[in-house]
């Protein structure tokens, strides 16, 4: 017997079985985009199970087609062009958090990614202990199209994923589908669609948050895929290691231009014209993102990742956030106007000024306390 409830906005689904909590994200009509109510809800729900000896495990899954497409761009976006860039680094604030209680969580949390999964819905999904992936799912981080960069301590997984391929992802914004993030490792499991409401039965009543027995479970539905032949990650990692291993923005785009010059192919041409399309300074700092996020812990991952979205919402820096929501999210003209508007004028000093403290004296750094079960991911070989 189960009960049920939900909030009052209906946008967090609460589904209670046996020792087992399961959460849906419930806005399938906005992809089910996370809004400062939904954020809120699951940091005060995740609280609250973390110390409530009665739960065991947490499920947490989307409705619709999505898992989901990451934070509520639209609402941020607002706040920014009534001139209080600091209510949408709240936001932003409360989704690292979020990202943080659930990299560090002490009891299993199983994300079923049966759909969409991108941007901040990565940082909700990947941080846990255990990834589904199902025929159905489509992980991408396209914050660079949007003169933003991969955030939700994406800089942490990102760079943590086989050789290069971190990189790849995160300055193309390339999608892959569930047997890809099964065998690059953004996700743990792969078990077909039609068995996910079995799995969620016998993991409900298992009663159990050993991470053995959890595995053991989803094992015994699970299937392993092959890539398509055609995938990045099974006939191009070697392509993608030697390009995007380069030391500067401006080496990685030109080595696949003297590859495609050998061999020239659909995804050649789709991965040179993404890097151009983007944002100068997003792919800048990005990649010097992802390059730190190598050498540091969660934590620091995510509280440097809090000051370099600030800078982007405060636009002192550039304005690029703002161009490339109108040009792809709001008007949809896809012809954003960069500016800086090449790579060689983004230089090295403005850069750097991402990284540093913001000189405001009412802004504060992301505080997030010291907690015990940091996860165990080892750092990507190179």
């Amino acid at each position: 017997m189960s009960s049920f409830s939900s909030t009052s906005e209906h946008q967090v689904l609460v589904e209670v079985k046996r020792c087992a909590v399961i959460l849906t994200l419930n806005r399938p009509d906005q992809l089910n985009a996370a809004s400062f109510y939904m954020v809120s809800r699951l940091r005060d729900l995740f609280t609250s199970y973390e110390s409530d000896p009665d739960v065991k495990l947490i499920i947490l899954k989307g409705k619709g087609k999505a898992f989901s497409v990451g934070g509520d761009v639209a609402a941020v976006v607002n706040k920014i062009k009534q001139g209080r860039w600091k209510l949408g680094s709240v936001i932003f604030r409360d989704v690292l958090f979020l990202n943080y209680l659930m990299a560090t969580y002490s009891k299993p949390q199983v994300s079923i990614l049966n759909g969409i999964v991108m941007g901040g819905g990565a940082g909700c999904s990947v941080h846990g202990r255990f990834r589904v992936a199902t025929e159905k799912s489509k992980f991408a981080m396209p914050e660079t199209a949007l003169g933003l960069f991969p955030d939700s301590g994406s800089s942490y997984f990102l760079s943590r994923l086989p050789g290069f391929f971190g990189e790849y992802l995160g300055l193309t914004g390339a999608s892959l589908d569930g047997a890809e993030m099964l065998a690059c490792g953004l996700a743990t499991h792969y078990v077909p669609s039609s068995k996910l409401a079995a799995l969620e039965a016998d993991l409900c009543e298992s009663g159990s948050s050993d991470a053995a027995v959890i595995s053991s479970i989803i094992d015994s539905f699970g299937e392993q895929p092959k890539p398509k032949r055609e995938s990045a990650y099974n006939s191009r990692l070697d392509v993608i290691n030697r390009c995007f291993g380069q030391r500067t923005v401006e080496e990685i785009i030109s080595c696949p231009e003297g590859e495609a010059g050998a061999e020239t192919n659909a995804w050649m041409i789709f991965t040179i014209q993404s890097l151009k399309k983007a944002s100068p300074t997003s792919l800048k700092i990005t990649l010097r993102s992802i390059r730190e996020g190598r050498l540091q812990g969660i934590r620091q991952c995510i509280v440097r990742e809090y000051r370099m979205a600030c800078h982007v919402l405060r636009g002192k820096l550039s304005k690029d956030f703002l161009e490339g929501c109108r040009a792809i999210l709001l008007d949809k003209d896809r012809n954003p106007k960069w500016e800086p508007s090449r790579l060689d004028l983004v230089t090295k000093e403005m850069v750097d000024k991402y990284f540093e403290r913001l000189d405001d004296e009412d802004w504060e750094e992301l505080n997030l306390p010291p907690r015990s079960n940091l996860p165990l991911r080892a750092t990507a070989k190179l």
